[in-house]
């Protein structure tokens, strides 16, 4: 089901009355730090509620007399931010530890949301395993940091050997542009009657994952892409509109749609897609093409509860080509979630505390081989154990040499919801290509406050 601007509305106001009612805030207690996480809207995963109990048990047991409160927040990642920002606004309701995604980070930095964390990290010695890439998707403008990455993602297209020896398709599969990635799923769609061909998300449901899993695969692949941002011109600090790259990539997702090579529009649109492909569609064989993450893994490890140790072998793996087949060749987008200090946090320092305990090497390592994450500890990345912890790990880590970083400035949150209702427009075919992308460049003016150039 499509959500509606007044049940955002309502869950917002239910997210405010809900958090208020927890009363007293992250200061009631000076010898106890509230953290908050974005739970698994999946009852059975149980990934990051289980490493953090871990450590809440460590870090107890090395401060006697000090407390952490888990504050889990069960949402899909709309919600969540929504919720999140709620908390924010009031000491009343504030946690001490945050778990920010690094596109929204800046927006909260900018509302004054978060605190810097610079004189923390100056007497960190660890910090220095950190690499330079990650540490910048946590620094602002005013070139302070205020976030501590616990991991980085990469993406590319994940493939059923199974759909594919049925639709005659060689394995193992590496399509050299986006016209053999199409190919691919018109043959599945001929050959295997009953699977999805190809899966690209789309549309408002589904968020960010639209606008990055999705549109930003297909942008950052385009023509000149690799030498230039072709979102953001950070010459004029401005950002893009009325490009044909943009329109390429729109086109790409109407062709996958008006072809029905994709999910039925209904499916495409539900903000529960997600959960589904990593919990139904791949591991039942339904699904022939997936452009996703590195992270879908977790949902099948052991103790996961959709427990799926044959992945390895039933699925492939191919890096995301490039439009045409153009160097480098392959496209990725990289994010990750940080770690931060709310402004109005009461226990800051044993909150940072807290980050240092999550964040030994050891327990660093131990997380991103359990959410199937990136390393982005120089030393986690160098030990052979976690490049054999995983299959998959190395393909996906070999790909940060070739992956780009959103734009991630205060307006991106505003573009990114522009994206994702171009997007929409043509996969339910209510606008042509050309109408989305015109539609698009008008909304970007507002969301950037009027700071856009025109590029061809």
């Amino acid at each position: 089901m499509r959500p509606t601007a007044p049940l955002l509305v309502a869950t917002a106001l239910l997210a405010a009355g809900t958090l208020t009612a927890c009363g007293g805030g992250s200061g009631s207690d000076s010898n106890t730090i509230k953290v908050s996480f974005k739970q698994s809207t999946d009852n059975q995963i149980k990934v990051m509620d289980t490493y953090l109990a871990a450590m809440k048990k460590q870090f107890e047991k090395a401060n006697p007399g000090k407390k952490v409160e888990l504050v889990p927040i069960k949402a899909p990642d709309s919600e969540y931010y929504t919720k999140l920002q709620q908390m924010l606004r009031s000491p009343k309701t504030a946690p001490d530890l945050v778990y920010e995604d690094t596109f929204l980070i800046n927006s909260d930095i900018t509302s004054g949301y978060l605190k810097p964390l610079d004189p923390y990290l100056e007497k960190w010695s660890d910090w220095g395993q950190f690499i330079d890439t990650a540490k910048t998707a946590a620094k602002a403008q005013d070139g302070k940091t205020y976030g501590v990455p616990d991991g980085t993602d990469t993406r590319g297209l994940w493939y059923d050997k199974g759909i594919f020896a049925k639709a005659g398709i060689k394995t193992p599969w590496q399509p050299k542009n986006w016209a053999e990635v199409l190919d691919a799923a018109r043959t599945i769609k001929k050959k295997v009657p009953g699977a999805i061909p190809l899966n690209v998300y789309s549309g408002k449901p589904n968020g960010e994952a639209a606008t990055m899993q999705g549109f930003e695969m297909l942008l950052y692949g385009t023509e000149g892409a690799d030498s230039a941002d072709p979102l953001y011109d950070k010459s004029s600090d401005k950002w893009i509109a009325g490009s044909q790259a943009f329109k390429d990539s729109l086109k790409f997702v109407e062709t996958v749609f008006k072809e029905k090579l994709g999910p039925d529009v209904s499916d495409a649109l539900d903000p529960n897609l997600a959960t589904n492909v990593r919990g139904e569609l791949l591991p039942e064989g339904k699904l022939g093409i997936n452009l996703d993450g590195s992270w879908l893994p977790q949902d099948w490890l052991k103790g996961s509860g959709h427990e799926w140790p044959e992945w390895s072998d039933k699925l492939g793996l191919a890096h995301m080509p490039t439009q045409h087949g153009q160097a480098p060749g392959k496209v990725s987008m990289s994010g990750g979630w940080t770690w931060a200090i709310p402004s109005k946090a009461a226990n800051p320092d044993l909150a940072f505390d807290f980050i240092k305990t999550m964040q030994t090497k050891e327990n660093a390592q131990r997380w991103y081989i359990a959410n199937s994450g990136i390393a982005v500890r120089k030393d986690v990345a160098a030990d052979p154990a976690y490049v054999k912890a995983q299959p998959g790990i190395k393909f996906f880590t070999d790909l940060v040499a070739s992956t780009h970083y959103r734009p991630a400035y205060p307006a991106y949150p505003k573009v990114s919801t522009a994206i994702q209702e171009a997007m929409e427009s043509v996969t339910t075919g209510d606008a042509s290509v050309d109408k989305a992308a015109s539609t698009y460049d008008e909304q970007l003016k507002t969301a950037a406050d009027g700071k856009v150039v025109s590029k061809p």
